[in-house]
């Protein structure tokens, strides 16, 4: 199926999937973070919903930060750094961004590119719909939601999204938050102009063809069976449990 650039009613399609709280199940929700997770009609496919309030951080700093790859880079700032059992799982996507009023939308989802097939020992997720909804609350406060509707390629204990849910979610948005309040600082003295997500004519990566790309289904990859995989406790981190 070829790829199509998602439109406005895709925008506004993923911003109700994030504020609508319908079929949504809290699986945490303690200093301004709460994650939701949502049953799906297949086993394998996985939905997640999380959401920081920001209440000092303004929501184009944030829109910054989940841009910056040189400071995502510094501060370690990988949502999909899920658990042991994904260490063998990778993902090829698509990114659409979206300035929108007061709102910032940035959706991706799992592409084919002829260029990169899936590589062999390794099982490629797909990413069914995955993305950012920024809010502005205020002229230096916002709202972060993060949502993703992910297949693994396989069948997960209940152990993983236990934890995805209640340990590794909360860590990831805890850390873009704490990045965001540092980011102004570390900007002024990193090229500070140089802004290609929001001045396209900065951008030096080199351009695709959409037409090269196809959409990828889940149904045309190999499941792997992790449903038997022991939970390695994982060590405990001080500064995760320090308050917002």
């Amino acid at each position: 199926m070829p790829v199509q650039i998602p439109d406005d009613g895709d925008f506004s399609s993923f911003k109700d999937q994030c504020l609508n709280p319908e079929g949504w199940v809290p699986k945490y929700n303690k200093n301004n973070i709460t994650v939701w997770c949502r049953a799906e009609e297949s086993a394998t496919v996985q939905k997640i919903k999380m959401r920081i309030v920001c209440k000092d951080v303004p929501a184009e700093t944030v829109y910054d930060v989940l841009h910056d790859t040189p400071y995502r880079k510094k501060c370690g700032i990988l949502l999909l750094e899920v658990s042991s059992s994904f260490e063998e799982q990778r993902l090829c996507d698509n990114e659409v961004l979206a300035p929108l009023g007061n709102d910032f939308l940035i959706i991706n989802y799992s592409v084919k590119h002829p260029q990169h097939p899936p590589k062999k020992d390794y099982v490629r997720a797909v990413s069914l719909l995955t993305g950012y909804l920024i809010q502005s609350t205020g002229p230096s406060s916002s709202t972060l939601y993060y949502l993703t509707q992910l297949d693994p390629k396989g069948s997960l204990p209940k152990w993983v999204v236990n934890r995805v849910s209640q340990l590794v979610a909360p860590k990831a948005m805890r850390k873009i938050y704490k990045a965001s309040l540092k980011y102004p600082e570390w900007k002024r003295k990193h090229s500070p102009q140089l802004k290609p997500w929001l001045y396209p004519e900065q951008n030096s990566l080199p351009c695709i063809d959409p037409s090269i790309l196809s959409l990828q289904r889940a149904d045309s990859l190999e499941n792997i069976d992790e449903s038997s995989a022991n939970e390695e406790k994982p060590a405990k981190d001080q500064s995760d449990e320090e308050q917002d």
